[in-house]
């Protein structure tokens, strides 16, 4: 019956962490996964969530399905984080949030609503992006192409030509644009180049698509919001997916939502009602337990602050992590600029290897690295920092 069913390829990130998983070597280093290790390699458990499951498992009764739109405290959180306790638009009932599978369910909520409503419309998503980008949204139906935005040759944006192509695109295309911890790159927009892409983003009538995975972990909770507030403030009608996956260190739990910016609260309605439809034929409704640790955590006037505490301390290590980096791999190669490192953010850095030279660093070396080049600095640790740095002034020399 299936003789003409092709085999899948895999995916090049998942498909690469089985291959370290089957590495016998005692010495390997997983820099490909995007998951946040602690400096002992492991995934945490932050105190904040593991109190918060506390709380709600003594409080849990019976476990009905929740709305197709999920729960209600979830949303209410979601909102408040995003746009902010006194967001205007959310008093005005502008703003519609459903509880996705992860932040990837709130993508392939938001393309297909797209692809119904919104038929004949680009995505436009940055070159380079997340693969998964691509594939969501194809597989929704959605054309794709690519704006510039990385720039090889200085390790930085190439926002003038990002511009430019933004300027010449179709009118209603969807522009996919990650709010901070560009992935792969870790390069992002500054606050004044935000402020100069809405100017277009209105004129062109670009309906912006945010990408919000990394809360946090860029400059702070509130700052890497920065993109969604202006946005909101400034009267664009937008999409916006966001996770608790790295955040709250809840990955398997697919703790994510979508969140939609209507230009006033009549058109709102209508858009929740066809989201929920959306939802009906995905997947139903979203789980239970994970959404509520979410709402608990932001919600509870102690933990809260604990979980806020305990994303610096994040932020505060990957930063760290990019220092040493930086300064044993120019101690290394004097005559090379590494400083790249330094100026991108979050858990991702474009290193400028090649394919080739990361084939050579998970072979020679038990490095493993995106082909692409792109590093999860989060991998790496005090144990394992500066071996990988020698392997890839190794690999670079």
């Amino acid at each position: 019956m299936f003789q003409h069913v092709e085999a899948y390829p895999g995916d090049p990130i998942l498909s690469l962490n089985e291959a370290f998983g089957k590495d016998p070597r005692t010495n390997k280093i997983n820099l490909s996964i995007g998951i946040y290790f602690d400096d002992a390699g492991k995934i945490p458990m932050l105190p904040s969530v593991r109190a918060a499951e506390h709380k709600v498992v003594a409080d849990a009764g019976a476990r009905p399905y929740l709305p197709m739109e999920g729960a209600a405290n979830f949303r209410t959180a979601v909102q408040e984080l995003l746009f902010g306790a006194d967001s205007a638009v959310v008093k005005a009932g502008r703003v519609v949030t459903i509880q996705a599978v992860g932040s990837s369910g709130g993508l392939k909520v938001g393309g297909d609503f797209i692809k119904r409503y919104f038929p004949t419309s680009t995505m436009l998503v940055s070159d380079p992006t997340w693969d998964n980008h691509k594939a969501v949204f194809e597989g929704c139906g959605l054309t794709v192409k690519t704006y510039p935005y990385y720039d090889a040759a200085t390790g930085g944006l190439r926002f003038d030509a990002m511009i430019e192509a933004l300027k010449a695109a179709e009118k209603k295309s969807i522009v996919l644009l990650h709010a901070c911890c560009h992935n792969p790159t870790g390069v992002d927009l500054t606050q004044e180049q935000w402020q100069q892409l809405v100017p277009v983003l209105k004129e062109r009538e670009l309906i912006a698509f945010l990408d919000l995975a990394y809360q946090g972990y860029g400059d702070g909770i509130v700052e890497d919001a920065y993109a969604v507030r202006l946005l909101a403030d400034q009267g664009l009608s937008f999409f916006v997916a966001n996770s608790f996956s790295k955040s709250m260190s809840l990955y398997g739990e697919r703790c994510g939502a979508l969140s939609v910016v209507c230009p006033d609260a009549a058109q709102a309605v209508n858009v929740l009602g066809q989201m929920k439809a959306t939802i009906r034929r995905n997947y139903s409704n979203p789980p239970l337990h994970g959404g509520q640790l979410v709402a608990r955590v932001l919600s509870d006037p102690e933990l809260r602050p604990m979980w806020e505490a305990e994303v610096v301390a994040m932020r505060d290590r990957i930063q760290f992590m990019r220092r040493k980096l930086h300064d044993v791999l120019s101690a290394k190669l004097p005559g090379r600029d590494f400083s790249y490192f330094l100026t991108q953010r979050g858990m991702f850095s474009y290193t400028g290897l090649t394919a080739e030279q990361c084939d050579r660093l998970k072979e020679e070396f038990g490095v493993y690295l995106v082909r692409s080049g792109r590093m999860c600095i989060a991998g790496l640790n005090t144990g394992n920092v500066e071996a990988t740095a020698n392997a890839i002034a190794a690999v670079l020399s």
